[in-house]
Formats: C-alpha cells, structure tokens, sequence
C-alpha cells in the first residue's frame, strides 16, 4: 500500500485525473458484467419478451454506467473548476442521449410485439394490415420525436449551445424563416406520415394504381412509400403524395376485387352459349370466390358486339390469374365451336357496282 501511495505521489498533478477517470471507467465496465451475468441467470425463465428487452438494453446500459463513473470521477478528482463543470455537462449530455435510446428502444420492443400477434399470413388480412400500418407509422413519428427532443435537451446542457440559439433567434428572425422553409418537406412528410396512421388511405400490401402503375404498398418508411410494381419495379414516392394526390387503393375496405374480360364478336355470335360457357370457365376455377358472375353486351359498333364479363376473386393477384384463365378458355371454345363468331369484315359481291370493262387503249 505504501508501495502504490508513493508511485501516486510521483505522477504529475496534470495527469492524475484521467488516470482517476480511467479507473473508473474500468470499475463501471467490471460492475455492469457481473450485474448482467446475474440479470441474465434472473430472467432465464422469464418470457421471451422481458428476456427481449433486457438483451436490447445491454449496450446503452453499460453507457448509462461508464457516464454515471466519469460524472462521479470528475467530482472526486483533483481538477479545475472549468474543467470539472465541461466534462459534467458532457456526462450529462451524453446521459440524456442514453436515456433517449433507451425510449427508443423500449418502443421498437413493443411495436414489434403487437406487430407479431397480428395474422398477416391469413387470406382475409385486412384488419391486420391495418393494425401493422399504424403501428409502423406511430412508431416512426415517435421515434423522430423522441430524436429531436434528446437532442434539444443535450444540446440544451451546454451554457455556450444554448446562449448561442437564444441570441440567434432574438437578432436573427430571418434565420427562423430560412431553417423553417428549409424543414418544410421533413415536417410536411412528419404531417403527411401522423395523417396515414391516423386516417388510412393506405396500408401495408394494399394494391393500387399509382401514377398509371398497379401494385402493392411494400413499405412505408418515415419518409416516402415503396411501391412494388407488378413486375418487380419499385416505385419511390413521399409520403405527402398520397395526402396531396388522387390514386386508386383496390383494397380500402375489403380485398375482394371484382375484374372484368371483354370479348369482341361477330353480330352472329351466341351470346346465351358464350354466356353459359363463360360462368361454366368461371365456376370451375378454384380462384373464384363464389360470388360474381355475369356476362352482358355492353356495347356495339359497324363490325363487332362487345361483351363483358364479370368475376369475382379473394384478392387482385387471383382475379388477375382467374381472368386470364377464363379468357383463354373462352377463346378456344369460340375459335372450336363457333369459329364464324369472331370478329371479320363483309364485303357484298351482288351489291358492288358494275367495273367499266372497256379495254383502256394502248
């Protein structure tokens, strides 16, 4: 002990309080290892979620303990006033961060529980869809939140941060204006981001037609929605697009979709043995959902009669596929069966006029 008491009295007076501070944060690292290793034997047995957020918690905690060390070394050690005041605004800065990722990461922990219980593999995911939609977004504007709010208050600690945005927005209103106008497309998507968890125009797996392009919502991020085109296409849009611009969502209230096929006839085609083969194509595919079936003429013009089929599925993929299927079918009935139903051009011989068969002279 007199050994070490008199190697300590030769270090320089200027060195002393790192060392003080590095001892420290050794003995904070050692602590919090063995605290964890009794936490981890503690909740071995406990649910899979208490167990989730002790492991996510690891880090920040083993920080949380580090600044708590270097807060207390600097008040016992041996160093200037100025300096002792900096590195406890540092420590208490850097513990307010801690703190805010620790929220943060309280919140990805829940989010992510309620989003596991929700059934998005089930056929009808309508209301899951929408509970994993607002979940998704309230998760994303609180986690922009708790940033800038951690932020502000770290910042805050410092007399010199502080001071300096105090006289700043007191002699300088134009630069509010600049920073304001400069923020509008990050507030305006934030806005945009509350407004989708709120009213729903559009959910995750939602199929629309967007800017003539048909698809599905593949992700909603913080700031623009992830479009996955029917050929594997990605199509990047802000979040202030759906809330500012019509588009049209296939699935608002339900995902049954009702898909039409037209077909384009001889005015002697047989509508009636068109219509039964038609609901007899339709019926017996398993795409069907048993609802909607019909077929009627809709329209006419000098060379063809256009009909129009109607067949309902549980979803747009499987109506795309079930029209196809029907149309294919259709067709090779018609061009077997009734081969003069589809669409030609007349010309009447006995109506033409008489051709001059006078020989042109030579």
């Amino acid at each position: 002990m007199d050994t070490l008491l008199e190697l300590w009295s030769r270090v320089p007076a200027a060195t002393k309080p790192l060392i003080e501070i590095f001892v420290a944060i050794v003995i904070a690292v050692v602590l919090h290892s063995l605290l964890w290793k009794v936490v981890s034997k503690v909740i071995g047995g406990r649910t899979e979620l208490i167990y989730r957020v002790i492991r996510r918690l690891k880090t920040p905690l083993r920080l949380m303990f580090i600044v708590a060390a270097i807060g207390f070394a600097s008040r016992v050690a041996d160093m200037g006033t100025d300096l002792r005041n900096l590195v406890s605004q540092f420590s208490l800065a850097l513990a307010v961060m801690i703190g805010g990722w620790i929220t943060m990461i309280a919140v990805d922990v829940y989010a992510d529980r309620e989003t596991r219980r929700l059934r998005l593999d089930a056929e009808d995911n309508l209301f899951a869809r929408k509970q994993a939609t607002q979940i998704k977004m309230l998760r994303m504007v609180t986690k922009v939140v708790l940033f800038l709010l951690t932020a502000g208050l770290a910042l805050s600690v410092f007399d010199a941060v502080r001071s300096f945005g105090v006289s700043l927005f007191a002699s300088a209103g134009v630069a509010g204006i600049v920073a304001g106008y400069a923020a509008t497309p990050v507030l305006k998507n934030l806005i945009a981001g509350i407004q989708i968890a709120l009213t729903q125009p559009i959910r995750i797996d939602d199929v629309v037609i967007v800017e003539d392009e048909w698809g599905w919502i593949e992700e909603i991020a913080s700031t623009y929605v992830v479009v996955r085109i029917w050929d594997l296409r990605r199509m990047v849009l802000p979040l202030s697009y759906f809330i500012e611009n019509p588009f049209q969502n296939w699935t608002r209230e339900s995902a049954n979709i009702i898909g039409s096929v037209m077909f384009y006839v001889d005015y002697t085609a047989p509508v009636a043995q068109i219509r039964d083969k038609f609901e007899e194509a339709v019926k017996a595919s398993s795409r069907w959902d048993g609802k909607t079936v019909v077929l009627q003429v809709i329209d006419t013009d000098k060379d063809t009669v256009q009909l129009r089929g109607l067949c309902s599925s549980r979803n747009s993929p499987l109506n795309w596929d079930l029209r196809c299927e029907v149309r294919e079918k259709v067709l090779s009935w018609l061009q077997e069966s009734y081969p003069e139903a589809l669409p030609k051009h007349r010309i009447d011989i006995d109506r033409m006029p008489e051709v001059d068969k006078t020989p042109i002279p030579t």
